[in-house]
């Protein structure tokens, strides 16, 4: 981690699921460089040894669960007491291995819940506030199965998937009101969550008994696999980001952050397989316009009429 010297500017920051792996690691990360940090966890009675350190070093620790319809709450409680938000980081999330077509309603909104509605809830109640200082950054964390499929992560990758496509359309609405919109691109990182991937309920078809898919289920039920990915060198990298400096600088303006070597394979697989699409169906692709449609202005996202 870097040294304790204060930064330029002391930033607030709420850092959802701060009781462990990246979450609590930025956290102590923002403490030890001098800024104020507003820790959260779902149950705060359970990490008695963490909440009294963040305390002791400036911060508070207040109890958040995002899968309460009203979590915004916290953000307008501070707000409202005169705490302005300059980083909100969307941490906490919650992951779930299954065939695709196994998984309960119950499952399915779960997963959804605390990976997509939750923090949603949190930038929808941030966003005002930062948009009318004309100032703030919210960074969400994703991962590759967001990205690109991931055998057995279905619903996590859906939920991941739906982070991804607000945050983007986010990033692009902020830009306005000079509010930074970060996405966070993780691979596999030796944190908790890599060796406590939850099963679905329902038993596993005999179908699937010698799949490859069957094979995902069991690695990451039980973790028994290779993890190469440092969270603490990649939490230092996202802290450089956020604060511009170190490999950040002079990078304010990036929408996404991947980390991680099997996120980079991840990367390549989408790039190959957007890059193959457009080979084999290119050349349909451009030649379904309405005949004789008028011409028009590309303007990122749609065509403007001429005129």
């Amino acid at each position: 981690m870097t040294s304790e010297a204060p930064p330029k500017r002391p930033l607030t920051w709420l850092i959802t699921g701060s009781s462990s792996g990246f979450a609590l690691a930025l956290t102590r990360l923002a403490l030890a460089n001098g800024h104020k940090v507003i820790a959260t966890s779902r149950v705060p009675a359970r990490t008695p040894d963490l909440v009294a350190e963040v305390v002791a070093k400036g911060g508070e620790w207040v109890r958040l669960d995002q899968d309460d319809p009203d979590c915004g709450n916290v953000i307008a409680d501070l707000e409202a007491r005169g705490v302005a938000l300059d980083v909100l980081a969307n941490v906490a999330a919650t992951s779930m291995t299954g065939p695709a077509e196994a998984f309960s309603e119950d499952e399915v909104r779960r997963v959804m819940e605390t990976n997509f509605f939750g923090p949603y809830r949190l930038m929808r109640a941030a966003a005002p506030h930062m948009r009318r200082r004309r100032s703030g950054m919210i960074v969400n964390f994703s991962s590759g199965a967001g990205m690109e499929a991931a055998l057995s992560l279905g619903v996590y990758g859906a939920s991941k998937s739906a982070l991804d496509g607000i945050t983007k359309v986010l990033h692009k609405e902020m830009k306005d009101f000079n509010v930074r919109v970060l996405l966070v691109y993780l691979g596999s990182f030796n944190t908790a969550m890599v060796g406590k991937t939850e099963k679905i309920a329902k038993a596993l078809d005999p179908d699937y008994e010698g799949t490859t898919t069957a094979q995902y289920i069991d690695v990451l039920s039980t973790g028994n696999f290779v993890v190469n990915g440092d969270h603490i060198k990649a939490t230092q990298a996202i802290y450089d980001v956020v604060v511009g400096e170190g490999i950040g600088k002079g990078k304010e303006n990036e929408i996404m952050i991947p980390l991680g070597i099997d996120m980079a394979k991840r990367v390549e697989e989408c790039r190959e397989r957007l890059v193959h699409a457009m080979d084999v169906f290119g050349e349909i692709c451009n030649n379904v316009n309405v005949d004789g449609a008028p011409e028009g202005v590309w303007q990122g996202g749609f065509v403007k009429k001429s005129g």
